[in-house]
């Protein structure tokens, strides 16, 4: 076979990835928030980029003239004299009108608000202060709440603090002690059998059974070996499910109630899905989302007449570009989501009707076909997003999911089997409960073919435990 070099001419079509194009990628990916604080930093680097304010062009001449003579005419909400009166007051006049207006004001006071929930470490100090402690116990006992995590355990031992504050070991555990008996019970436990114990204790409950689950069986008790750890202690399986359920219901990280309280995440949908007249109607929420428009004050630099040089018109043509093709981007982005949410909406409305139990097997590409985008567009649009429907509020991304062939012909959704398997589990017989070969058996006669194994696998996502783990005796 002879070989050589050949010149050919070949005309291909290829997706270059232009900046403009990454922004907008970028900007049909992001949700309200996030789209938020993105236009906020292209407003700082933009000069072009401004905030239109509504009403903003409608502000009058006239009204302007008389903006002196009206700030005079304020009223800012608070009255002075009364502020003196109640001040001042010497008890020569008025007397029943102060009490009256005291009165009024108990129902309405800023010392009744709390602007932020103690942490645990501001809990537990405040405790602290309240004790007889001072000098060095007062410095021990600090140095060891600020060595508690936030679930409420100490993460460093008493050898550690001998040596950081060179005092005696018996000082230390005594402020340790005097800790672990401060609210929430079961804080400043150095591991959980302590925090148990401690909880144990402050409840009055002097059981061998359970003290001795705690110290040496947690392992088989989380695996459901009631039986095993019976023929251990020599007792009832009754007894030993009895100290089970106790035991359950003690809290292994006392202080995730403190942590948790400013912690708190908030949703805002960036789709709202309202019934009226029995239509849904869609709207895109995007009231957070700062309007921006291009600032007038630079357009005198492209101007014709205007004499400037190049470098400087070159570099407001450039940011003008980027202005408006980020305004585009934004819309295109509000089309794109207003899109893809109709169509879930008229895919997937017997779950908004019905409920998860009537969600349909849905993918990506059924959608990119009907609205006519490409299936990583739709993708794209719908990733870390939520909708507001009267059902409540979802993640867009749960309205796409996979499906099983019945025996009817047609699929069911992965969360409508869910359901039903709660369903099932929650009607079993606690004394014989099903294992995942049963349910699957169920779920045959019911015309729904499911494996072992799929039905383990949507059990372990509904946080359901085992069946040796459900049985009662």
């Amino acid at each position: 076979m002879q070989m050589g070099y050949n010149l050919n001419l070949e005309q291909t079509q290829k997706l270059l990835m232009t900046p403009k194009l990454c922004q907008a990628i970028t900007v049909l990916q992001l949700s309200s928030l996030e789209l938020s604080a993105y236009i906020e930093r292209q407003l700082e680097e933009n000069p072009l980029l401004e905030l239109r304010e509504d009403g903003e062009d409608g502000v009058s001449d006239d009204v302007e003239k008389h903006n002196e003579p009206e700030t005079e005419k304020q009223d800012y909400g608070f009255n002075w004299e009364d502020y003196f009166v109640d001040q001042y007051y010497d008890g020569r006049d008025g007397g029943n009108i102060q009490k009256e207006r005291q009165r009024k004001q108990m129902g309405y006071s800023y010392e009744k608000f709390l602007s932020q929930t103690p942490t645990l470490s501001e809990h537990l100090l405040s405790q602290l202060n309240l004790t007889s402690c001072y000098g060095m116990d007062k410095l021990i006992g600090e140095y060891l709440i600020g060595n508690i995590d936030d679930n409420g355990y100490l993460r460093v031992s008493l050898a550690e603090v001998k040596e950081r504050l060179n005092v005696a070991p018996n000082r230390i555990a005594k402020m340790l002690n005097l800790i672990q008996s401060f609210e929430p019970v079961g804080v400043g436990a150095r591991n959980l059998q302590e925090c148990l114990l401690i909880q144990i204790e402050r409840l009055g409950i002097k059981d061998e059974v359970t003290n001795e689950l705690i110290n040496h069986h947690l392992t088989d008790l989380a695996k459901g070996r009631l039986a095993k750890i019976a023929h251990d202690l020599g007792v009832s399986i009754l007894e030993v499910q009895e100290s089970s359920d106790l035991i359950k219901t003690l809290d292994p990280k006392p202080g995730r109630n403190f942590t948790s309280m400013n912690d708190a995440c908030y949703i805002i949908p960036d789709v709202v899905l309202e019934k009226v007249g029995g239509e849904y109607i869609i709207l895109v929420n995007d009231v957070t989302v700062p309007r921006v428009t291009v600032n007038s004050a630079y357009r005198s630099v492209l101007s014709k007449e205007k004499n400037f040089d190049s470098d400087t018109r070159r570099f407001v043509e450039n940011k003008l570009n980027a202005a408006v093709w980020l305004i585009r981007s934004i819309e295109q982005r509000r089309l794109t989501l207003y899109k893809v949410a109709s169509c879930l909406v008229e895919l997937q409305r017997d779950f908004l009707e019905s409920g998860i139990k009537y969600l349909k097997p849905l993918n990506l590409k059924k959608v990119a076909e009907m609205v006519g985008l490409h299936e990583s567009t739709v993708s794209r649009a719908t990733s870390n997003k939520y909708i507001q429907t009267p059902r409540g509020v979802f993640e867009m991304k749960c309205f796409f999911s996979t499906g099983l062939n019945n025996d009817a012909g047609t699929k069911i959704s992965a969360g409508s089997i869910k359901k039903l398997l709660q369903e099932i589990i929650a009607g079993e017989d606690n004394r014989y409960p099903l294992n995942d070969q049963k349910i699957a058996e169920i779920f045959s006669r019911r015309g729904i073919q499911i494996s072992r194994r799929t039905v383990a696998k949507y059990r372990d996502e509904l946080s359901i435990p085992a069946v040796q783990k459900r049985k009662r005796y």
